[in-house]
């Protein structure tokens, strides 16, 4: 079987800096994230995240819940940068409890994985445009934060 490889494009770091419930509706519980402070850095990259970002959290049945972000960022070079990303997060009940309640949990003690686009201009981040990236996270009380990865 052929084996997945990749390679480390950075960390990305989301503050999340405001929060709307919608509550429960017909496909979950639905809560809106504002996302407007954190970085993304690398050895091949170095943005900041600006104002504008949103995820569209949906808490299902099963107890996972599975984020849809749109995250606007400033590359080093000026030009704005798109991430846009869905995946889901799962854990025990009492760690997702934790979490909900703001409280820091080991890394380890969840699932937090996203499949993430980019979109931009910049010549220098051109690259971006043509790649899928993984993200490897983790939910801390500030932050989400992702070990981002190229698959190859």
């Amino acid at each position: 079987m052929p084996e997945l490889k990749s390679a480390y494009i950075g960390e990305l770091k989301i503050a999340v800096t405001g929060t709307y419930m919608l509550g429960d509706g017909p496909l979950g519980r639905r809560r809106i994230d504002l996302l407007s402070q954190g970085q993304f850095e690398g050895p091949r990259i170095k943005a900041k995240i600006v104002p504008g970002g949103v995820d569209l959290l949906l808490g299902g049945s099963d107890g996972a819940v599975r984020p849809d972000v749109r995250l606007p960022l400033e590359l080093d070079d000026g030009h704005p940068l798109l991430i846009s990303y869905r995946g889901v997060r799962h854990a025990p009940a009492e760690v997702m409890a934790r979490i909900a309640a703001g409280e820091r949990v080991p890394a380890n003690s969840h699932y937090l994985r996203t499949a993430l686009v980019f979109e931009t201009a910049s010549p220098k981040y051109n690259w971006l445009n043509r790649i899928v990236g993984i993200g490897v996270g983790r939910r801390e009380p500030e932050f989400a934060i992702y070990d981002v990865f190229e698959v190859l």
